[in-house]
């Protein structure tokens, strides 16, 4: 993943006002994308964001598609599309990974509804 998300300028979309509606990681897994009825969320850092716009990505045939349905702070931080690295805790990520996670919190938050909280 060699993306840097602080080097590209925000969309001229509306956003929806945030919700703060919990949301459990199990609640979270369904919507993984595998259901084409629901919406598709990834969570950052807690924080859940409606990505179903980019149903391509995320989608079960997308290439961020491991992201889906989880909150996948340790791998956006690391940089990681690995499987086991999509996982909440991002707690041993160093510095400069932290600053890469924030980037991406920043990104997201640009660009998609932040619909709940991992509770």
């Amino acid at each position: 993943m060699n993306f840097n998300p602080s080097s590209v300028s925000a969309p001229n979309k509306k956003l929806d006002p945030p919700r703060d509606t919990p949301i459990t990681s199990e609640e979270l897994a369904k919507y993984d994308g595998s259901d084409t009825n629901l919406p598709i969320y990834l969570a950052v850092k807690g924080t859940v964001f409606d990505v179903s716009d980019k149903r391509d990505m995320y989608g079960p045939s997308g290439s961020y598609h491991l992201f889906a349905g989880k909150d996948a702070s340790k791998g956006l931080g690391m940089s990681s599309l690995n499987l086991e690295d999509a996982i909440a805790d991002y707690s041993k990520l160093d510095e400069s990974q932290l600053k890469v996670l924030n980037d991406w919190y920043d990104f997201f938050k640009a660009r998609y509804n932040i619909v709940g909280k991992v509770v």
